[in-house]
């Protein structure tokens, strides 16, 4: 977790979405502010970095937005992990529990080679469901979760305590 994110002041909370008892992190605000979003690459870049990574995989949809700079910046190639029938290619398969629902996620069977070194990217990482589906969908391809990096992490929902591998880093804490 960084100190003095000031992308964090554009972060707005907004109750009951998706459903009742849920209080989402909108992180768009960030996306319009061109400051805040080059702070908030910057900052994710510095952190996979740090992991030696080959590839970056970027989680649907938000994922997308954070992980394709962070892998421009970097050079690497970037492997998106969508929602089920996104994909046209021949793909592989995960389940997994959100923490207001069941979903599947699914990469193409050969976005990751054997031996790679992948960095998983997101917007928020609460209970781990998704970031742990997309990292049984790199191993299952023969890849290797290097780390993960969340521009946002929901504490109270110990979401890290449930990912498979690789150290978690994230730029804002909320416990």
């Amino acid at each position: 977790m960084r100190p003095n994110i000031q992308a964090e002041r554009l972060i707005r909370d907004i109750p009951d979405f998706p459903r009742a008892g849920i209080l989402f992190k909108d992180v768009t605000p960030i996306l319009a502010d061109p400051a805040a979003l080059r702070e908030v690459i910057d900052a994710l870049a510095e952190d996979a970095l740090a992991f030696r990574p080959d590839i970056i995989v970027g989680i649907e949809s938000r994922g997308f937005l954070f992980g394709t700079p962070v892998a421009d910046r970097l050079g690497l190639g970037f492997v998106p992990v969508r929602k089920l029938g996104k994909l046209p290619y021949q793909t592989i398969q995960e389940e997994y529990a959100l923490e207001y629902g069941v979903n599947t996620v699914e990469i193409h069977t050969d976005a990751v080679l054997p031996g790679q070194r992948a960095v998983i990217i997101d917007d928020l990482l609460a209970t781990g469901g998704t970031a742990s589906a997309a990292a049984r969908l790199i191993a299952r391809a023969g890849g290797v979760v290097a780390g993960y990096c969340f521009v946002i992490e929901l504490g109270f929902l110990k979401g890290r305590d449930r990912l498979p591998s690789g150290e978690t880093r994230s730029l804002l804490m909320y416990d």
